[in-house]
């Protein structure tokens, strides 16, 4: 009986190790993903008429642009004076619908491929002034505005210039709706256009500067 015993302990120990060894090939093995998925990424790289963008998902307004890859254009929203991405669109309740304007709290942006057209900076030099009233204006707080004329193709609206920070913008004036204003900038194969309430030129460094800041957010490294 001990013979037999002492024969069957090397059986005992090699099916012992076999067991382990078994168990830590299993536990190398074994999936250690969750049944979640990975987090999707909150930004896209984008291409626009040739100059890499990265835009945050939820900034951009319309489904059918959310993807990567190059774009002939592409709208996006911010939070101002926070620029951070909205939630969600505003929701309109049937107590609220016949109510004031609600104030805008977003500054919309539109990134385009410019093609070669006449650039921002060629319009404002040489194309708005041919339509200014003659009348010079005064900077009021380092900021100046134009008047266009009534028989000119923006004679709704005023044009807003300022040095430092640097500020262009054409504004249409209030009547109905609240005045909006218009600011754009070329960079590279892309043109930026910023819309902005006019109200908000009571605080114009503040604007300018985060349309400076939206804009280096945005860009991709360049190539």
């Amino acid at each position: 009986m001990t013979r037999a015993r002492a024969h069957l302990v090397p059986f005992a120990l090699t099916g012992g190790f076999a067991v382990s060894a078994i168990a830590l090939v299993a536990y190398l093995l074994w999936p250690t993903w969750s049944t979640g998925g990975a987090d999707a990424p909150d930004k896209l790289p984008v291409s626009i008429g040739g100059t890499l963008f990265n835009l945050p998902i939820s900034a951009i307004r319309m489904k059918i642009q959310r993807h990567s890859g190059p774009q002939e254009r592409i709208d996006l929203d911010f939070l101002y004076p926070s620029l951070e991405t909205p939630t969600g669109p505003r929701h309109v309740t049937a107590d609220t619908v016949d109510t004031a304007m609600q104030p805008i709290d977003r500054i919309f942006l539109s990134i385009a491929a410019h093609h070669d057209a006449l650039s921002p900076e060629q319009r404002t030099a040489t194309i708005y002034p041919r339509y200014f009233e003659q009348a010079l204006a005064t900077p009021d707080d380092g900021l100046t505005m134009r008047t266009f004329r009534s028989d000119t193709p923006y004679g709704s609206e005023d044009f807003y210039s300022a040095a430092s920070p640097a500020l262009t913008a054409r504004c249409t004036r209030d009547a109905a709706t609240p005045g909006m204003c218009l600011s754009e900038r070329r960079v590279d194969g892309a043109d930026l256009t910023f819309r902005f309430p006019r109200s908000w030129l009571s605080q114009w460094r503040d604007v300018a500067n985060a349309m400076e800041k939206l804009t280096a957010q945005l860009r991709g490294p360049k190539g």
